[in-house]
């Protein structure tokens, strides 16, 4: 069931939530109602057959970890298990609120789709890799003792209030307890779809590229946990929205965002089938990349408003993100392990994209209100961020210099390129394949390596995800932009190899 569209439909439904909330969390699971959680008195959550693992994964200190999941492996334990476990107790651990704990999360399903990428014997290494990385992080914060996330005992939706709008208020002033315990009791009340629904109200209350993609991802998890730890999945965005609440200071968009509905009378209207040109894609691309965040959600809504597919408008979104890619100077200075020049991490392109394509997914999966609202906000987060971008794709210069046509040369001089840093020319040689027309697997199979064995300051597994996703649904005209873009990343981030690799693959035997 999704989230009713009116406000007499969620107020009808708020008795219902009551009631499941006075039978108590134990009798509404038992009768199907409750989602994963300890029994009555138990400060600990228990996820059921996959406690055992998600334990394991929280108990065993890094340098030991290796060993213990390569056995499990061997055992028959599955690469999806392990992905369900590590993202459960990725989110007991840290429920959200640590910057490295959340970027783990929201690389793990990412991990497995490449490990379906890679030659059977290989397959285990992006997910290892995460699982080492969860590791480092859950054994600094402390371990079991710290865990962030414990049951939490639903609590009625206020008189006259919509469910998604009172966690919302109360994320807006960082009121934790109240958030987490009106969102408990819809998501006992409901199914899944409702608890997603709702909680994109906070989602929506501002733009920030993990609030987003940890709400996709958490969403897109529940393939591998099952939809019965929703609950625990989604209560990572309702506190970190909670923690960014800027101070309960008011937000362009929680503004913006109701007027263009309004306006352009998008709630409950049917979604729109109008097939778009290229160049109609690529004007609506050029608003949202330079015309800044108000006109670009406009924009976005007037495109909605005269009957565009959702399809047409989240993919010039998608263009704009890739353009501010593509056209980054790099990175100003040295940060840690990102070298001046470098876009790989938490650049604005790279940032940008993953974005838009959360935004793009969350269109499919909400209910209609909710789909047309996130992609005017994905144009309005796009949006306004062009600011210091090359005239010309970084990589324009590098073109006229390739001479080679065949394929195997081209991606003989990629990987040289990639190897030796050299972002420009790794871009040129892939946008030089693309144009003649060769097979996109070929690349793939090449970039993927790196996405691999690179650190990727905690990005390289989704934006792996979101460049080969993107051009999977991007029509011909563009979809080459993207594997530019990741051949540009994947030099970026080339020579700082992921803690754990090696000893993953000296263990595996590959």
């Amino acid at each position: 069931m999704m989230v009713p569209n009116t406000r007499r439909e969620f107020l009808a439904d708020v008795g219902r939530g009551m009631m499941v909330a006075s039978l108590g969390s134990s009798v509404a699971f038992d009768l199907g109602l409750g989602l994963a959680s300890a029994a009555e008195g138990d400060n600990t959550l228990n996820f059921g057959k996959l406690e055992p693992l998600a334990a394991l994964l929280q108990d065993t200190p890094t340098n030991k970890l290796m060993p213990v999941l390569v056995a499990k492996l061997k055992d028959g334990t599955d690469l999806r298990s392990l992905v369900a476990a590590g993202a459960l107790a990725n989110a007991r651990e840290f429920g959200g609120k640590h910057y490295e704990g959340y970027h783990t999360f929201m690389a793990l399903a990412p991990a497995f789709q490449m490990a379906n990428e890679l030659p059977e014997a290989m397959r285990p290494l992006p997910v290892l890799k995460v699982l080492y990385r969860n590791a480092t992080h859950i054994q600094g914060q402390g371990g079991r003792k710290k865990e962030v996330l414990h049951p939490v005992k639903p609590t009625p939706i206020p008189a006259g209030q919509i469910g998604g709008e009172a966690v919302r208020n109360a994320a807006r002033h960082n009121e934790q307890a109240k958030a987490e315990g009106i969102f408990a009791g819809i998501a006992l009340e409901g199914t899944p779809e409702d608890a997603f629904n709702h909680v994109l109200c906070c989602v929506e209350d501002d733009v920030n590229v993990h609030r987003v993609v940890l709400a996709w991802r958490a969403w897109a998890m529940l393939d591998f946990t099952g939809p019965e730890h929703a609950h625990t999945l989604l209560r990572q965005s309702v506190l970190f929205c909670c923690e960014e609440n800027r101070n309960g200071q008011p937000q362009q968009i929680q503004t913006l965002l109701p007027k263009l509905l309004d306006q352009y009378k998008l709630v409950g209207k049917k979604q729109g089938t109008r097939e778009a040109d290229n160049a109609w894609i690529e004007s609506l691309a050029k608003v949202i990349y330079s015309g800044g965040r108000e006109k670009a959600a406009d924009a976005a809504a007037a495109a909605l408003a005269e009957g565009f597919s959702m399809a047409a408008v989240s993919e010039a979104t998608t263009l704009a993100a890739n353009q501010l890619l593509l056209n980054d100077p790099g990175r100003a200075k040295t940060e840690g392990f990102k070298q001046k020049g470098s876009v790989h991490g938490d650049s604005v392109g790279l940032h940008a994209s993953d974005a838009a394509n959360a935004w793009r997914n969350i269109s499919r999966v909400s209910n209609p209100r909710n789909a047309v609202a996130s992609l005017i906000l994905g144009a309005y987060h796009t949006a306004g961020q062009h600011g210091g971008q090359l005239k010309e794709p970084y990589h324009t210069a590098e073109l006229a210099k390739i001479t080679a046509s065949d394929p195997a040369t081209l991606l003989k001089q990629t990987e040289e390129a990639v190897k030796a840093g050299n972002q420009a020319m790794a871009a040129a040689l892939v946008q030089k394949y693309g144009e003649a027309g060769h097979s996109e697997r070929a690349v793939c199979d090449l970039l993927i390596q790196y996405g691999v064995s690179e650190d990727g300051a905690l990005h390289a597994e989704k934006y792996y995800r979101t460049a080969t996703e993107e051009f999977g649904v991007m029509r011909p005209a563009f979809r080459w932009r993207q594997l530019v873009a990741l051949a540009r990343v994947t030099a970026s981030e080339y020579g700082r190899q992921a803690p754990g690799y090696a000893e993953a693959r000296r263990l595996l035997g590959v």
